[in-house]
């Protein structure tokens, strides 16, 4: 008589307590609201900003009047030569910076996971620590570090019988990863070791006994087990290499070949508080959205594929 009676509990519908609705809406509401506020309305305004234009009315001496232009600003941006080089500039400070950064944190944490290693408290507090520097402070340091004259780094160069341009057309892109790097590699690093400390014991204990080493640990063992965790910082970076602005911005006030459009940020800035022309600056914006949801899938595709294979 008891496997009907298991049968039945386990068929019956799930039954819902007084309030449970209630207190879902008063958790979930917040987040909803400000969810709403900060992302859904910001972009919504954008969109519909992106398919109007401001002329002027008459010959100029009158006032400018809005005007519906469809998708002429999407066009207007996808012509115009500044903002799609910029994605040039971007994708070649990518191939750089990515291999860099993601390299070095996993090297860091490997090394810092790894039984020699010592003070490892000490090891990761003294990485991660050029990750509390803001971001403008740090390209203001590096700008002043990279400034002839100013630069004791330019000096010991100097000193040792070398020369280098920090700003030149072909050092541009290695110092702008530079200062990413330096503020970004701590932080990877422990996301990184992070996961290296949810390996099972066990199986690294095996690997042991079978007679591997420390590296052949490290590339057999803990990378591939860590792939989720290099590839979600993976996904952050790309997106966030998209949205660059505060580091090109700065050397580009020294750096006169990087251009006032350097980066697609740096178009947006220009077209909306230079050109005041909104409409551009708008439908630029979700161009660059696009192509950072675009970059996210492709690399979340290619996480779940190496995942299943």
């Amino acid at each position: 008589m008891a496997a009907p009676l298991i049968r039945s509990a386990r068929g019956a519908a799930p039954v819902r307590r007084p309030g449970q609705g209630r207190a879902v809406l008063v958790f979930l509401g917040p987040f909803f609201l400000l969810f709403t506020a900060v992302l859904i309305v910001p972009v919504g305004y954008a969109l519909w900003m992106s398919f109007f234009t401001e002329r002027s009315s008459g010959l100029g001496f009158g006032g400018t009047e809005r005007v519906f232009s469809g998708f002429g600003n999407y066009a207007k941006a996808l012509g115009d030569h500044g903002f799609t080089s910029s994605f040039l500039h971007v994708a070649a400070y990518c191939a750089v910076y990515i291999p860099v950064m993601i390299g070095a944190a996993l090297a860091l944490a490997l090394l810092v996971d790894s039984a020699a290693a010592k003070a490892k408290r000490l090891v990761q507090f003294a990485v991660f620590m050029p990750h509390a520097v803001p971001g403008l402070i740090a390209a203001i340091i590096w700008t002043y570090l990279y400034t002839p004259g100013l630069s004791p780094v330019l000096d010991w160069i100097e000193a040792a019988g070398g020369q280098w341009d920090f700003f030149a057309p072909g050092s541009v892109v290695p110092s702008l990863v530079n200062v990413a790097a330096w503020q970004w590699i701590g932080y990877n690093m422990i996301i990184f070791f992070a996961a290296l400390q949810a390996v099972p014991r066990e199986v690294i204990e095996a690997g042991v006994m079978d007679g591997a080493g420390e590296l052949r640990i490290a590339l057999r063992i803990k990378l591939p087990m860590i792939r989720s965790a290099v590839f979600l910082t993976l996904l952050f970076t790309c997106v966030g290499v998209v949205q660059i602005f505060g580091e090109p911005m700065l050397l580009s006030k020294r750096a006169g070949s990087m251009g006032s459009d350097w980066s697609p940020m740096m178009f947006i800035y220009k077209a909306a508080f230079e050109r005041h022309d909104y409409g551009l600056a708008s439908s630029a914006s979700l161009l660059v959205a696009f192509v950072a949801g675009t970059l996210s899938y492709v690399v979340t595709r290619i996480g779940k594929r190496g995942d299943s294979a």
